[in-house]
């Protein structure tokens, strides 16, 4: 069983969303990994039993690389696998871009294109005594309202989001173009790609590639036999071909090869053996 929805609201300026699993969530039959796309967000999870995360670069990896049982995982440009099938229970949350701070003191930019173990950003016994409390609350949705909690609770050292940067992605939400947004920030191009990439942990020409490779994500997810010429003007690409060079930088995977593994979640792809 899944447990999805959206934080209290102190922290939805923070948090995208919480999300729990208990340990008898189904796999599919003779699944081993799962390719996780990036998706423009920093997630932490926090595993409960079972072993700890394993992820490998690509599928063609054969050893993998343990990365710990709560991790954060930060911005990417690439996808990676990971070992599925074991069942643990995990609890974790999506975060805003800028909201790197709410878990850590490290800059986003530090933090991208990377795992980091959560004993790393955390002081050791707030993490066990976390996990042990989790642990010992069997419902999903009291298992949230304890993370959400101790997320609440550092809210109070958290420091504020750089208005510049929260107005940023707010206008390359809506479409606006990198040089309009940077003249009107006041500051010079250098200066504002270096703020940006710290504490987005994507500079900006690569948050919006990525804005827009989400946006095709979502689209082939949603319409599985909508045309991918039609597909790639809608979600902002110059035509099909430009979509697919872009879906395989962004995934490995050509749009055509997604569909036909038709995940069940847009940005899970489960990997037959």
């Amino acid at each position: 069983m899944a447990l999805r929805r959206m934080p209290k609201p102190a922290l939805q300026p923070f948090v995208s969303s919480v999300w729990a699993t208990d340990a008898t969530a189904p796999t599919p039959l003779g699944a081993r990994r799962e390719l996780m796309l990036p998706a423009g967000a920093m997630h932490v999870a926090i595993r409960l039993g079972g072993s700890p995360l394993r992820i490998y670069t690509d599928p063609a990896d054969a050893a993998g690389t343990v990365v710990g049982g709560s991790v954060l995982n930060g911005m990417r440009l690439r996808a990676y696998c990971k070992a599925t099938g074991d069942g643990a229970a995990c609890v974790g949350a999506l975060l805003k871009p800028g909201a790197a701070d709410l878990l850590s003191n490290t800059p986003a930019g530090a933090l991208a294109g990377r795992h980091t173990n959560l004993e790393d950003l955390w002081p050791r016994a707030d993490l066990a005594d976390l996990r042990e409390r989790l642990e010992a609350t069997p419902a999903l949705d009291r298992r949230l309202d304890l993370f959400e909690a101790v997320l609440e609770r550092r809210l109070a050292s958290l420091r504020r989001i750089d208005p510049m940067i929260a107005h940023a992605l707010c206008r390359f939400d809506g479409g606006s173009a990198i040089a309009g947004v940077v003249r009107d920030s006041g500051v010079s191009h250098r200066h504002f790609v270096r703020v940006f990439t710290e504490a987005v942990g994507l500079s900006p020409k690569s948050n919006l590639r990525l804005h827009r490779f989400d946006a095709a994500v979502t689209h082939l997810h949603a319409a599985p036999e909508a045309s991918l010429a039609d597909l790639a003007a809608l979600a902002g690409y110059a035509d099909q071909a430009h979509m697919t060079r872009e879906f395989r930088a962004f995934s490995g995977l050509t749009p055509g090869r997604y569909r036909r593994l038709a995940p069940v979640e847009a940005r899970h792809v489960l990997l037959a053996p």
